[in-house]
Order: structure tokens, then C-alpha cells, then sequence
């Protein structure tokens, strides 16, 4: 079964065609290798600790820099920034590598869009607390938390946790379907290694 994008959109949208064509076929041994790296790394982070999590820090730049970005928008914008950012990177890189049809790539980075689901978790239940230190990019001294700020506008702040425990759930299912449809590409429908 394969997507298929009615010819209509793609005359409307030519880009949409790529959707189109078939997946690159990912060897056995590939799909292999990329299925032990993500064992570990859900196994890691069920386990809360191991060197795989610490790519989270590669996203609090990314984080920060959503605040710098969307500040130009507006006091409500630059707070949802850092997260809007720090999710869109790893959507839009699986979305990129969709178009060319990179099994592999476009696994990597949603199953990098959903970890970070994760932290975000962590973030948001601790938006009444406030407990976990803040990092900043501007003035330390109006430092503001983010789900704090958010959830408080929203009228939501009593439900902190429960929101994070909805998020931190959706993180774990699509961690976990991104990794079974890297193992339905790879494996039953992967050419034998060549």
C-alpha cells in the first residue's frame, strides 16, 4: 500500500508529486542497524538515563533561539516559540526527507519530533512548581516560564501534570509507531542486502 496523491493536487501543486513515487529501498542490514539504535535509545529513555537522551541538548538552542524568532510577533508568540521551534525543526526535516523518499532520514527526525515530546512533558508539569532552573537568551533577570505563562493565559494552569502526562503518552506512541513503520520499511518490505 502506498500513498498516493490524487492527480488534481498535483496539478495544483506540483511539488506533491514526490509524494508520489515509491520509498528508497533501505537494505536489510540498514534497517537492521537503525532498529538496534532506537532500541536502545527507548530503552534509555524509559530507563531516564544513558548518552542517547543528551540529544535534547541540541535542541534547547534551537529552543531558545523559537523565543528570539517569534519574538518580533508578539509577547504571547515569543513564549510559544521555543517550543514552537523546537518541534518544528525535526517536523520539517521529516517532511524534507519525505519528499525524497529517505526511509531512514524521515524515521530519524520524527522519531526526534516525538522525543522531544519528552521534555516538553517535563516543562509543562512543572509550569505551577517552578522548580526546574531556566535558561535564557536575553535579560536574566525577566526570566519567564514558559508553561507557566501559556497555561496561566489559558486558564489551564491546574492542569499542569495532566496535560503533560497526555503529551509525554503521545511521545511515547509515536516514538514507538515511527520505530514499527521503520521496521515494516525496512524489513518486510526491504530488498535482501546487496
Amino acid at each position: 500500500m502506498s500513498l498516493s496523491i490524487s492527480e488534481s493536487w498535483t496539478d495544483r501543486l506540483p511539488f506533491l508529486e514526490a509524494l508520489n513515487r515509491g520509498w528508497r529501498p533501505l537494505p536489510r542490514w540498514a534497517a537492521g542497524c537503525w532498529l538496534a539504535f532506537y532500541a536502545l535509545f527507548l530503552f534509555q529513555l524509559a530507563r531516564g538515563s544513558g548518552f542517547l537522551p543528551m540529544i535534547d541538548l541540541v535542541f534547547i538552542p534551537i529552543h531558545e533561539g523559537g523565543h528570539l524568532i517569534f519574538g518580533y510577533l508578539g509577547h504571547a508568540l515569543m513564549i510559544a516559540g521555543g517550543t514552537i521551534l523546537q518541534l518544528a525543526v525535526p517536523l520539517a526535516l521529516a517532511t524534507w526527507f519525505c519528499f525524497q523518499r529517505q526511509v531512514a532520514g524521515a524515521a530519524f527526525c520524527l522519531f526526534c519530533f516525538f522525543e522531544q515530546f519528552l521534555p516538553t512533558a517535563i516543562y509543562m508539569a512543572d509550569a505551577r512548581a517552578q522548580e526546574l532552573p531556566l535558561l535564557t537568551v536575553g535579560d536574566p533577570e525577566f526570566v519567564e516560564h514558559d508553561w507557566f505563562a501559556m497555561f496561566g493565559s489559558l486558564g489551564v494552569l491546574d492542569h499542569d501534570t495532566q496535560i503533560a502526562a497526555f503529551v509525554r503518552v503521545a511521545g511515547w506512541i509515536g516514538m514507538c509507531s515511527v520505530t514499527a513503520w521503520l521496521a515494516w520499511r525496512g524489513l518486510a518490505r526491504a530488498p535482501e542486502n546487496r
